[in-house]
């Protein structure tokens, strides 16, 4: 018998999910229905738990309109796999469904999964099932539960990539939403007669009240951004081990315009956690967000809201309630820089590794730069992985000596082998905005390699081409590529103007501030020309360009996310 709630002061998506019978909603109704390229409103909201996206395309919206056809519909899916390793098998896979169903090219995310766009509904089903036969799914890759776990990614910077790819992957498993719903709808596998009705032993029947994301990194590297998760691990190595991790709880990059209640925040470190307990203490902080978040206003209903609402002492204290033991103190880490080292590296496995700039993170064939075709064939070749990294790029990872000329040869072949590249594009991140995320205001992944060619003439001009700088763009306030980590963000607010922030730091543990709002793109270069000017004239030694804007005070430094402003 369903328990008694009081729904008027709850979001609708909360009486959505409890009435959902555990994500499955009207979804096989909706995918059968020959009318329309679009699901029902509320199904658009349940297939986000089963990794799916409903779109259209902007850029033919308004033609469409004026021809009285109905938006152009498509989705997009979002894989789980945590860590971000692929087999080459599996790479092959999508690279092939990405031509029969999506629109030919893979987009690598910042979470370290694959992302297909241009998907059809008539096709979702038939995507998804393939997947499956080379054991990938989409299971909870969005929606209000825990995503896709992130892990340090790179095998030849640390001894210890395997352990914490390992433990990403249990992290994960244990987190999964327990409803066999998926299984059902997508893969065909029906409910043996008489079976146990769906439970949520962690969830409940509504669910988290909002998206929860964990990462896990291994100092001096923070590939994964762990002060923008909502849960994060740092490993802390003594004696060449992993003997356990600190814990940073509420970090969160979403905001919105014209509402301060909304803000970015970096996470807090709550203490220190032997490598033994780490699914436990995963847990317990997840049902502590179940219990407490916000399920009356979405937009207050991530970690960082429970936490700053809560206090960090009290929510800490919860946790350890529920642990039955207290976190340990927080042990000292170092981290240098949250971008990736690019090139080739031998590992402790004397195997070797390539890190491959892919920019904006979108594979595909362009010109005589055959990107897609040369991972292909690399995929054919070797006997490694493929490992996404949390900067939308990719390694090759695992390969001899010999497989190492392979590559080189094929990407030289097709166009695309590793180039030079400036220290402010090889640290660039864009989400994909227009025109298919339904929240963009402006351009970001089409846009910002031109834009960074034009800063690039500035930093030449200065001397600084090499100089490592982080910029990242989004074509909205929500975050998606952790823009409010940058040292230059760029955040859309309408076609051709973005609000200009400054003064995030190189690795990753401080935010942004704004600096100028509602500029063009004249107005941005001429804005960053003249920093550029005094920084090459008047940095310090080794000095970074955030912290550079932050002590010339260009503009003042966040301590926390309520200081932040739009």
């Amino acid at each position: 018998m369903k328990e008694t709630i009081d729904w008027k002061e709850l979001s609708e998506v909360e009486k959505l999910k409890y009435e959902s019978n555990f994500l499955r909603g009207t979804l096989v109704e909706s995918l059968a229905d020959p009318i329309t390229g679009a699901i029902s409103d509320g199904d658009t909201q349940i297939s986000k738990f089963h990794g799916i996206y409903q779109q259209t395309d902007r850029d033919l919206d308004k033609e469409r309109k004026h021809q009285k056809l109905e938006p152009a519909y498509s989705f997009l899916i979002r894989l789980r796999m945590p860590g971000g390793k692929f087999t080459p098998a599996q790479w092959l896979k999508m690279d092939t469904l990405s031509d029969k169903y999506a629109n030919g090219t893979l987009k690598l995310t910042t979470r370290q999964t694959f992302q297909l766009h241009g998907v059809l509904k008539k096709d979702l089903k038939n995507t998804i099932s393939e997947m499956n036969e080379e054991l990938l799914d989409t299971i909870a890759a969005c929606g209000d539960v825990n995503r896709n776990v992130m892990s340090h990614a790179n095998p030849a910077e640390s001894p210890f990539h395997a352990e914490v790819i390992d433990l990403a992957t249990r992290i994960s498993e244990h987190l999964l939403p327990r409803t066999t719903a998926y299984h059902e709808i997508w893969l065909d596998k029906k409910l043996v007669a008489n079976s146990k009705q769906d439970e949520e032993p962690l969830y409940g029947v509504r669910y988290l009240p909002r998206k929860f994301k964990i990462a896990v990194i291994i100092p001096p590297y923070n590939d994964c951004d762990v002060f923008s998760q909502d849960l994060g691990f740092i490993a802390i190595v003594e004696k060449d081990q992993i003997i356990g991790y600190n814990v940073v709880v509420g970090g969160g990059l979403g905001s919105t315009f014209g509402m301060a209640e909304t803000y970015p925040r970096t996470g807090t470190v709550i203490g220190y956690c032997e490598a033994k307990q780490v699914i436990e203490v995963a847990e317990k902080v997840l049902l502590v967000q179940r219990d407490n978040g916000d399920r009356k206003n979405r937009k207050q209903a991530r970690l960082k809201y429970t936490i700053d609402r809560m206090g960090v002492n009290e929510f800490k204290a919860e946790v350890e309630k529920l642990l039955g033991y207290k976190l340990q103190k927080e042990k000292p880490y170092k981290l240098d820089k949250n971008g990736d080292e690019y090139g080739w590296k031998k590992g402790t496995d004397n195997k070797w590794h390539l890190t491959y700039f892919v920019e904006g993170g979108r594979v595909l064939d362009k010109n005589k730069q055959q990107l897609k075709t040369a991972l292909r064939e690399i995929a054919q070749t070797i006997k490694g992985d493929f490992i996404l990294t949390g900067n939308q790029n990719l390694i090759v990872a695992g390969v001899n000596a010999a497989e190492k000329k392979q590559v080189d040869s094929i990407f030289k072949k097709y166009g695309v082998a590793p180039e030079e590249i400036s220290g402010l594009r090889k640290n660039s991140i864009a989400c994909v905005a227009l025109p298919t995320c339904p929240l963009a205001f402006a351009e970001a992944e089409r846009y910002l390699p031109d834009l960074i060619t034009k800063i690039e003439g500035i930093l030449n001009e200065f001397g600084l081409l090499k100089e490592e700088i982080v910029i990242r763009m989004t074509g909205c306030p929500n975050g998606c590529g952790r823009p409010y980590l940058a040292e230059i963000g760029l955040i859309g607010k309408s076609p051709g103007y973005y609000n200009l922030y400054l003064g995030g730091n190189f690795n990753g543990t401080r935010l942004n501030s704004l600096y100028k709002a509602t500029i063009s793109e004249e107005e941005i270069l001429s804005e960053l020309r003249t920093i550029i000017a005094d920084f090459a004239e008047n940095r310090n030694a080794k000095e970074h360009f955030g912290d550079f804007v932050i002590r010339k005070e260009y503009v003042e430094e966040i301590r926390e996310g309520k200081e932040f402003k739009h």
